[in-house]
């Protein structure tokens, strides 16, 4: 134990707040269940009922917050800079001090008491282990996020890190009920039922004590423009990410609207041949940012997936202008066809598309392709010259600028 000065009040005020919400119980109140399915592949669903305790508990905070012990508590928390730094990284910067305090440290600590309960039964062990784990976070030099959004479209052979810290991987049936008894109602539906709704975007990062979380919800929804260009599948994240902090429930955010619209198509598999590719399209995808019309060919090639004709077509048609120029015809022949005839006929879908003929699946599947290869090239102009070079007849382009998908 680090810190006995605060044991004993935090201690008094989770007790005296068992006694007053048990009270309340027995004259009538009514503690929310949340009916949980443990879905099993092979034999009968198991189920669970699990107490609403959070939020039962956070409809009375500013009774709470009223009471002596919680002013006691909150003074001396108030003399221990740790807990500030805690309470500051876990409620953010608009909370006032004393708020932050009695939000992050005394409420999340008897959150996390009466969900070892099962209620407001008091247990001196489950009380013991929730407060260690409060002092390990509390005086810790390093804070552990993570964000957690469920994927749909995607199947997988085995887990695979996308980047440093961006992992996709299977669902563990009532991982989220651990913190989130209700996140059932929160989840994609069927999700955890098909194999291709039972898949999460994971974020994860050790940050300093001080430092802000970082943004899950543009890493996710990278991530998921990174899978529908490599594997063409319908893929949606959300609609909500979960975060924790320290293992802690830390806030349930939005998914960016893009990333969690499912657009129209079939599901696909991230198999040990794709996953590689999507390794380096995310890795590239931050160059993006410097270049406004590769920006724009990759926003507009996103928006496609979503529109019908002649929309589509349209934004397709100036997604490739944006990525390769007015020549773009030329140059994907080029860049995506090794031989004469295959170029020809490939030139032919494209020049129709380009005349204002609606896109077919040739040519959708070579705009995707195109993208992946000059975002992969990582250097769009150099890659244009190197093109128009072969279209000149004076040199071939270098293997790794295409990129066979």
């Amino acid at each position: 134990m680090r810190a006995r000065h605060l044991y004993p009040l935090l201690r008094g005020f989770v007790l005296g707040s068992f006694v007053v919400l048990g009270r309340q119980l027995e004259e009538g109140a009514e503690l929310p269940f949340a009916f949980e399915e443990h879905v099993e592949r092979r034999g009968p669903s198991l189920y669970e009922l699990r107490p609403l305790v959070r939020a039962f508990i956070e409809e009375r905070e500013p009774m709470l917050r009223a009471r002596e012990d919680a002013r006691l508590a909150v003074e001396e928390l108030r003399r221990e800079p740790a807990a500030a730094i805690f309470a500051r990284a876990h409620a953010g910067a608009r909370a006032s001090e004393d708020e932050a305090l009695f939000r992050t440290v005394l409420v999340g600590l008897l959150i996390s008491t009466a969900e070892s309960c099962g209620g407001f039964d008091w247990d001196d062990e489950a009380f013991e282990r929730s407060y260690a784990e409060l002092e390990a976070s509390l005086f810790g030099e390093r804070r552990r996020y993570v964000a957690l959004a469920p994927l749909v479209g995607l199947s997988l052979t085995k887990p695979v890190d996308l980047a440093p810290g961006v992992s996709v991987r299977q669902y563990a049936t009532g991982e989220l009920a651990t913190h989130w008894p209700e996140s059932r109602g929160l989840l994609p539906r069927d999700f955890g039922r098909e194999p291709d709704r039972s898949v999460v975007l994971e974020v994860r990062y050790e940050l300093d004590a001080a430092e802000a979380p970082p943004d899950a919800a543009g890493e996710i929804a990278d991530a998921v423009s990174a899978i529908r260009l490599t594997t063409m599948a319908a893929v949606a994240a959300g609609p909500v990410m979960f975060e924790t902090l320290d293992g802690r429930p830390f806030g349930i955010q939005p998914v960016l609207p893009i990333a969690a619209t499912q657009p129209p198509g079939e599901s696909s598999r991230l198999d040990a041949f794709r996953a590689p590719i999507a390794v380096d399209v995310l890795s590239a995808l931050g160059d993006a940012d410097g270049d406004p019309e590769l920006a724009d060919a990759l926003d507009r090639w996103e928006l496609s997936l979503f529109q019908s004709e002649p929309f589509r077509s349209e934004q397709i048609r100036t997604a490739l202008t944006s990525l390769l120029g007015e020549t773009w015809p030329m140059r994907c022949c080029v860049l995506l066809a090794d031989d004469a005839r295959s170029r020809e006929e490939l030139y032919g879908e494209l020049t129709a598309l380009a005349g204002g003929d609606a896109a077919t699946a040739a040519t959708v599947d070579a705009a995707r392709r195109a993208v992946v290869a000059v975002v992969c090239s990582r250097d769009r102009d150099r890659l244009a010259h190197a093109l128009d070079r072969e279209l000149l007849g004076l040199g071939r382009r270098q293997a790794a600028h295409a990129i066979a998908v």
